[in-house]
């Protein structure tokens, strides 16, 4: 008989079992951070919308009264009024402060 070598049958259990408990460990992790990079993604976006806010009361001399009135003048885009997770933007025409609304 030759001496044939090759992977046994509990061994490519063993390997099978390994990696299926890695995946189990870093599934959980990925969509955690899938959430993290959402959020910090929306702040940014607050703080872009927010100077473009300033930009719009230096240019124009007063606060804008809505969001809509800042992207028909161009200062922002449609798109910039909601976050990548869903949630929109809030404005406060009062004291010009952009914030992400609380559902």
């Amino acid at each position: 008989m030759k001496n044939e070598s090759g992977f046994t049958l509990i061994e490519m259990l063993i390997v099978l079992m390994i990696i299926t408990v890695l995946i189990i460990l870093l599934i959980p992790n990925l969509t955690d951070r899938s959430t993290q990079v959402h959020d910090k993604g929306c702040k940014a976006l607050v703080a872009t919308v927010q100077a473009q806010v300033n930009a719009y009361q230096l240019d124009v001399g007063k606060l804008p009264t809505s969001l809509d009135e800042l992207a028909n003048a161009k200062y922002i885009k449609n798109d910039q009024k909601k976050c990548s997770n869903g949630k929109e933007l809030s404005y406060n025409n009062s004291n010009g402060v952009v914030n992400v609304a609380q559902n």
